[in-house]
């Protein structure tokens, strides 16, 4: 009798395994399958701008920041169409990577940037700029009115110190926006005030913090009173203010 019991209670443990094992392997099939409908989500699947943004995004946009061919192979898969500069300059202001957006709505030009500020760029412009633009006013984004991507100088333009992210055009300063209806909105006259103009502003802002390494605006200082700075720092943990 106590025989019988012993092994029936070794073949419920044997059962349990074999039942938990499946389970194991379902829920590893239904993941693939969940990943292979979702790839924003997968870290395996390279990234796609024509992907929306999900779990893996942040982590295939810092990838990008030390591996120029992996950035621009990125943009050429979402069909981004871009001109790929030689190299310029020396020192800690050489320029390796010089990638210029085209058709992109930057005023008065497209300036060359590095690859990962472009690919940031063209996510800010999908995620934030015309969605927040058409909610607030009906209107997309016409013009983006930049101050500049790249000078070779130091943080502040201080004698010594860290080189600013400029100083390799790995940032972008931003004064204001033109929509298709018109409409213009400026970051030194539209921030203090309120309404639908400071709301878009700060909400752009907002946006863009999801995709750039660092985002800058008048909360920072009065250095920015005028402008966002935006940069792709190669730091880990992103810098919004």
């Amino acid at each position: 009798m106590n025989l019988t019991i012993s092994r029936r209670i070794g073949k419920f443990a044997f059962d349990r395994r074999v039942l938990a094992l499946l389970v194991l392997l379902g829920l590893l099939v239904a993941g693939r399958s969940w990943l292979a409908d979702h790839p924003e989500h997968n870290p395996w699947v390279p990234l796609d701008l024509d992907h929306p943004s999900g779990w893996a995004t942040e982590r295939k946009l810092l990838a990008l920041r030390d591996d120029v061919p992996a950035c621009r192979a990125v943009l050429e898969r979402s069909d981004v169409a871009f001109n790929a500069l030689d190299p310029v300059g020396e020192g800690e202001c050489r320029r390796d990577d010089r990638t210029q957006l085209v058709g992109y709505p930057l005023s008065p030009d497209t300036p060359a940037t590095t690859c990962p500020v472009a690919v940031a760029m063209e996510l800010w412009k999908r995620d934030s700029l015309d969605p927040v633009a058409e909610e607030i006013f009906g209107s997309r984004v016409e013009r983006i009115e930049h101050m500049g991507a790249y000078s070779c100088r130091r943080m502040y333009g201080r004698d010594e110190g860290p080189w600013s992210e400029h100083a390799t055009a790995n940032a972008l300063d931003i004064g204001g926006f033109v929509l298709e209806d018109g409409t213009r909105i400026s970051v030194l006259g539209d921030w203090p005030e309120d309404g639908e103009k400071q709301r878009f502003l700060r909400e752009v802002r907002d946006g863009a913090c999801t995709v750039f390494a660092t985002v800058l605006s008048p909360d920072y200082n009065a250095a920015h009173a005028d402008h966002f700075h935006f940069d792709m720092d190669d730091r880990w943990t992103s810098v919004c203010r």
